[in-house]
Order: C-alpha cells, then structure tokens, then sequence
C-alpha cells in the first residue's frame, strides 16, 4: 500500500535538512574562524618580531624602528583616508549589527591591514576589535553568498563574534556572554536561547579544535596573558579591597578622560599626520619604555616573574602611562582593542598596591591586582556577570566570588557617577 506523502511531512522533512544544514554551517564557521584567527595572529607576530627584532639586529641600531614605525603609521593614514574609520571598535560593529542587521565586507583587505598594522608597530592595544570586525564581515558575506544561510545572518554574525572573543580571552563562556547578554531579539523567528547556545558550543569546540591543531602543528600563535596559579585572601586583603575597588572606578575615570583630551586634539590635527606622529610616538618610546607598548600580554608575565623587583611609583607610573598611551593610540588612528591593556594596566597598579601594603608579597599583590582589574572593567562594561568570566582569564576560579562582587561594586559605582554627570548637565 502505498502511502501518501503530506505537507506536514514535507514540511518536517524541509525543517530537518534546515537544521542540519544550520549546524554544518555553524561548525564549518567556527573551523573557518579558527583559521582566520590563529593566520592573522601568527602572521602578527612573524612581522612583530621582524620589526622589532630582527631588523634592529641586522641594521646595528634600533633607531630603524623609529622610522618603520613613522612610516607603518602613515601607511595606516592614508588607509584610513581613503578609505574609512577601521578597524572599529567592538561596540560600534555590534551596534551596526543590532541597528541594520548587516556588516559591509567590501573593505575586506583594508579591514585586515587597518587591524594589522598597529598590532604589529607595537601600539597599545588589544587584537580583538579588528578581529571582531573581521570575523563580522566574513560571517555576513557567507549569509549574502549561501542561499541557505541569509535567514539566518544575524545568528552567524553572532556566533561568530563569540567565537572570537572566546579564543582571544581563551574564555568560550566570555564570548557568549559578551554577545548574548542583554540580546532578546538575535534573530527575526527568535530562535530559543537553548538552541542558540548548543550552535554557540558547536562553533566555539570546533574552533578551538582548529586552532589546538595549528598550535600543534607551526606553534603557538599568539602566548596569551600569564595566569595566578592562587590569589590567597587574609582578612587584611578583605578590609583593603574597599581601598582598591574605588582605585579601579578611578583609574577607567582616568582612561575615560584621556580619551576625552586625546579625542580632542585629534580633531584638530590634519588626517594621515595624526597617525604618522603616532607611529612616530610608538617608535620613540619603543626605544626608552617598551613596557607601555603591545597589548599587554608579555609585559605581564614580565611584571609576574619579577614581582617584588619593581618600585611602588615605578609600576603606578607604568599603569598611567599604559591608559594614556592607549588611548591616544585609539584616537591618534592606530585603533585596535582596549581589553588587554586596561588588563595590564590595573594589574601594574594592583602590584603597585600590593607591594605598598604587604612589601610586595605575591599573593597580596595578585589579590590586588584582581580586585583593581574586576572594578574597573565592571565600571566600563556594566556586565559583572561577562567581567567575572573574563578574570579567568588570568586568576584561578576561586577568586571569582571577590571578583564578581567587585564588578559589581565597580560598575554600580560608575552608574551613579553617570547620573550625577547627565544631573549636572540638565
């Protein structure tokens, strides 16, 4: 007997291969992220080291950096110029994905050379704003090109966004929570969190199998921040922490405010001049403070393995200097991510603290160094919740209680220096 076929069947059987065409895309993206990622990155570091290293070697003199430096910032402004405003930050491609459900990919090789170019001159910033817009772009031109796909563009775009931001923090969860937090709509048909979660674990296992390979494979890509293997408590750390979660709310107040004084004398230089005298600026203090420079990440397991061998006005100094020279690197045009080195910068002053109080005990500063780090990234992203996720980052997970409640405390603090501010101004 021959049965009759339905439209109900059909239409089961055309929402089955939907979703198994849906979870091969999504893992065929986070294998094609992965790729993208560890490349860009291993590249980076190639050209770090020849410019830094093995041209001041071969030359007899590191002054040739100075000039490399001058010359990859004009190249930037000319770029930008002609061009656009790349690479933008984090928040400004998810807002445009929010807003217009779509991010333009047709500056693609401006996009990888605007992010490239100050990574590898040394500027103080973080890879993840140019990577984050990168990975955007190549998940919607997948949506525009993949017939399958365009319904879903704005999921890709997500996923891949987590993607991202979970392999630079080597924090899978951060990633989701950065994207996810506070986002109802992420799709027109409003795809269930629980399914969106299981596509989120597909991409991200898939990635990091990619990425593990590669490492295995040509190396490590890029080192990653050094972690506290313990962050001991004494009850003079708790009493002290009511010290160090204001000095956190302070310093992003201080970053705040260079990027308002930076932001403002940008505005009068000319283009392409403002970016070649920043290279030129990241040349120079190359040569007489290259602790300020980079993203952060070797200078910490610098500061880790010589704790105690660094004076109190010595690392408050550095960490100032790292949040104003990062935020005039953002808005002199050599832009990147501010993640890492606000990471760097508060840990230099949780260190500086802790060797004040406790003549530079490790546990002592390293407790420092967290409670500073999860107030001032809770004052500036106002997720306690992603802020915690991120301190695993680079503190063991029994430190994540304090650092929740520092968060927390920071970015309650911030709120409430916000409407004293938007007050003051009506």
């Amino acid at each position: 007997m021959t049965r009759t076929v339905s439209k109900k069947d059909v239409t089961k059987g055309s929402g089955i291969r939907n979703w198994l065409r849906m979870l091969l895309l999504t893992l065929l993206l986070g294998m094609f992220a992965g790729l993208v990622i560890w490349t860009f990155l291993k590249l980076v570091a190639l050209c770090t080291g020849l410019i830094w290293e093995t041209v001041p070697a071969r030359t007899g003199g590191k002054w040739i950096t100075v000039l490399v430096c001058a010359l990859g910032g004009l190249a930037a402004g000319v770029l930008r110029k002609r061009f656009g405003d790349y690479p933008e930050s984090l928040d400004t491609v998810m807002g445009k994905i929010k807003k217009d459900h779509h991010y333009s990919y047709h500056p693609m090789l401006v996009m990888l050379l605007c992010a490239f170019l100050p990574l590898v001159l040394g500027a103080s910033i973080g890879p993840e704003a140019g990577l984050a817009g990168i990975i955007a772009a190549l998940c919607y031109w997948v949506g525009d090109n993949v017939t399958f796909a365009k319904q879903n563009m704005d999921l890709y775009s997500r996923v891949g966004e987590a993607v991202t931001l979970g392999q630079l923090f080597h924090s899978p969860l951060f990633g989701i929570l950065a994207v996810e937090e506070g986002e109802d709509q992420l799709a027109p048909e409003r795809m269930p969190r629980g399914w969106r979660l299981v596509l989120y674990a597909l991409s991200t296992a898939s990635s990091f199998a990619v990425i593990w390979l590669l490492n295995s494979l040509f190396g490590k890509a890029m080192a990653g921040f050094p972690s506290f293997s313990e962050v001991p408590v004494s009850t003079a750390d708790g009493f002290l922490a009511l010290v160090y979660i204001p000095v956190g709310c302070l310093l992003f107040l201080f970053y705040e405010g260079c990027e308002t004084v930076m932001g403002k004398a940008a505005k009068i230089m000319p283009p392409v001049l403002k970016e070649t005298l920043c290279g030129l600026a990241i040349g120079l203090i190359g040569l007489v403070c290259p602790m300020v420079l980079f993203s952060g990440e070797e200078q910490m397991a610098q500061l880790i393995a010589n704790n105690g061998g660094y004076g109190v006005l010595f690392l408050a100094g550095i960490c100032l200097l790292k949040l104003a020279m990062t935020s005039f690197c953002l808005q002199f045009g050599l832009k990147g991510g501010h993640f890492f080195p606000l990471i760097f910068a508060c840990t230099c002053m949780g260190f500086a603290l802790g060797t004040f109080f406790f003549a530079g005990d490790a546990g002592h500063a390293a407790f420092a160094a967290g409670i500073i780090t999860a107030a001032a990234l809770g004052a500036q992203m106002k997720k306690p919740l992603a802020v915690t996720v991120l301190l695993l980052l680079c503190f063991p997970p029994q430190f994540l209680l304090w650092g929740f409640l520092s968060a927390a405390a920071g970015s309650g603090l911030a709120g409430m220096i916000e409407k004293r501010r938007a007050a003051g101004r009506t």
